[in-house]
């Protein structure tokens, strides 16, 4: 990210967005945050009875399946009828675990209007074996209404773990065998792409394929709810975050720094931190720099969280993750402070003789404190040997 060239990006984010009134601008940054924090996204998860459907929702939500907000999981039939879960961290992302098509109680010509069909945004149509008459149903019933739906192939674990046992054992040969299979059997619904997927290891396989082509159907406003509400199991992943984040640091700046600049001392200045505060708080959820995140990393490398959290130098994470009592056992390069302090020293004990520099500063320290959360986790998941 190129920090010098603050100046002209704040001439050009009053002209983007339509104004030459700072105070107007602030106000309409206020209300682009508003508005890109809160846009929801719907998920519907549906398949025949016993694909993954209620693994698959706990995994997009970063939750194992014996957590208290999990969708409940088994080997029969678990979901009667249409459940809604709303993400841990982004209540505005709302995962739909359908009922399964194949129930006896729930024939295919029922299913639309039982299931409400035109209340979500997209539709993951799972199996943990071939695409069935039923998969054919609804994706030809979603093709039209004009309505996303991608094929998932769940539960690739166990098939790769089975075929381990060959004694000519491949595993990209097991893999484009079973897509290929898939494929066959969904030649009704034209050419469609298969995405094999283990919900118990989203950095394997095609989940982050099958995230890049969700992505690039959504809206704008869409894609960042997605990528806010996803786990980091990935560099790529991280890299993805970091840019959905970016998008924060223009309307942050307006907000906090010109807002601020303008605002009566001591009547909006809170207001002004909150939003700094909030920015920072949110690439550390997302980057998955919080303790449960950090926990569930060390579960899944089988590596001790002292050791994942010892590359971690910014302040900003720092400052975090001493508000959660998860700071490393090593003393940190700089003394860890609280993020509000560490805020007063780095802008609002600061003087600004205009406008623009106020933004110019804010706008510097947002994108320094972004970049070095990243590495931050970079570092995490280099040493957790997922940086590949």
């Amino acid at each position: 990210m190129a920090h010098c060239s603050a100046s002209s990006d704040f001439s050009g984010a009053l002209q983007t967005l339509g104004e030459h009134d700072p105070s107007a601008a602030v106000a309409k940054a206020k209300e682009q945050l508003g508005f890109l924090d809160n846009v929801t996204l719907n998920i519907a998860v549906t398949g025949e009875t016993g694909a993954g459907k209620s693994a698959f929702i706990n995994a997009i939500r970063g939750l194992d399946d014996d957590e208290d907000m999990s969708a409940p999981t088994g080997i029969t039939e678990t979901t009667n009828e249409v459940t809604m879960y709303t993400h841990p961290t982004k209540p505005n992302v709302k995962l739909w675990d359908l009922p399964g098509i194949g129930m006896p109680s729930l024939k295919a010509d029922q299913y639309l209007k039982t299931v409400k069909f035109e209340t979500y945004d997209l539709f993951i149509i799972i199996s943990s074996t071939r695409f069935k008459e039923n998969d054919v149903f609804l994706a030809k019933e979603m093709k039209k209404k004009h309505k996303h739906f991608y094929f998932v192939r769940s539960k690739i674990d166990n098939d790769i773990n089975a075929a381990t046992r060959s004694k000519n054992f491949d595993e990209q040969q097991v893999l484009c065998t079973i897509r290929e299979d898939c494929r066959r059997n969904l030649k009704e619904v034209g050419d469609p792409e298969v995405f094999l997927i283990s919900s118990y290891d989203l950095g394997k396989y095609d989940f982050q394929n099958l995230i890049d082509t969700i992505e690039s159907e959504l809206s704008e406003q869409k894609q960042f709810a997605l990528l806010q509400s996803l786990p980091v199991c990935s560099l790529t992943m991280l890299k993805k975050k970091k840019i959905s984040m970016e998008k924060f640091i223009m309307l942050s700046a307006i907000v906090s720094g010109i807002g601020g600049y303008f605002s009566i001392p001591f009547v909006s200045l809170a207001f002004e931190k909150s939003v700094i505060v909030a920015f920072f708080t949110g690439c550390h959820q997302a980057f998955g720099l919080n303790e449960k995140s950090i926990e569930k990393l060390s579960e899944r490398v089988n590596m001790p969280v002292s050791h994942l959290k010892l590359p971690i130098k910014s302040p900003f994470t720092l400052a975090l993750m001493d508000k959660n009592r998860l700071v490393p056992p090593i003393a940190p390069t700089c003394p860890v402070t609280s993020l509000e302090n560490l805020l007063d020293m780095k802008l609002f004990g600061k003087r600004f003789q205009n406008a623009t520099q106020a933004f110019k500063h804010t706008y510097t320290v947002l994108s320094q404190g972004l970049d070095e959360m990243v590495e931050d986790m970079t570092e995490v998941l280099r040493v957790a040997g997922l940086d590949e």
